[in-house]
């Protein structure tokens, strides 16, 4: 995809990928201009999170979501009871470019998404965008000492590449986490 057409996708949205019998709540920062363009969380060719989805067993394979996220693999995550957000619905480039009142705005938006899905587990991917939208600077990855309406809250690192000091190992272990913790069987 060629960067002018990518940038036409802009501030778009894109919807959570959630359904029936809802365990693990993953929430990414925001989406990508790849997202945005076709439609599937965590689209971008080279981002870690299905590869790490699957090294975790959370999943029993690599999803390809680079050209959109196909209807088995989207009914694969449901039926493992992993569902796909965002903390920030706007698209942007990098998630630098969004605002602390954006970041507070979707915590806020994210409180009542829980409440409604009931998740067991909620697992943010980001401890910086935890850290601002929650108002809580202070916080360390990990399992947090508060909840999300009633899901459990854990912070995990995330998978963008920008983020280089994680490995698709330590990804896989820190996903394992809140996977257990949701009652996810790994594969």
């Amino acid at each position: 995809m060629s960067r002018a057409y990518l940038e036409s996708f802009r501030d778009k949205t894109i919807e959570p990928t959630v359904g029936p019998g809802l365990r693990l709540l993953l929430v990414g920062i925001n989406p990508g201009l790849w997202t945005a363009a076709t439609g599937a969380p965590f689209a971008r060719p080279g981002n870690r999170f299905y590869p790490a989805l699957a090294a975790a067993g959370i999943l029993d394979r690599v999803i390809d979501a680079s050209e959109g996220l196909r209807a088995a693999d989207r009914q694969h995550l449901i039926n493992r009871g992993v569902g796909i957000t965002s903390l920030v619905a706007r698209a942007t480039s990098r998630a630098d470019e969004l605002s602390a009142e954006e970041y507070r705005a979707g915590a806020a938006l994210l409180t009542e998404r829980v409440t409604e899905w009931r998740p067991r587990v909620v697992a943010i991917l980001g401890i910086g965008a935890y850290r601002t939208g929650f108002g809580m600077p202070k916080a360390v990855p990990g399992r947090q000492p508060v909840r999300i309406a009633d899901a459990e809250l854990w912070v995990v690192p995330n998978p963008s590449g920008l983020n280089a000091h994680e490995s698709l190992a330590t990804l896989a272990a820190a996903y394992r986490e809140p996977a257990l913790a949701a009652g996810i069987a790994l594969l």
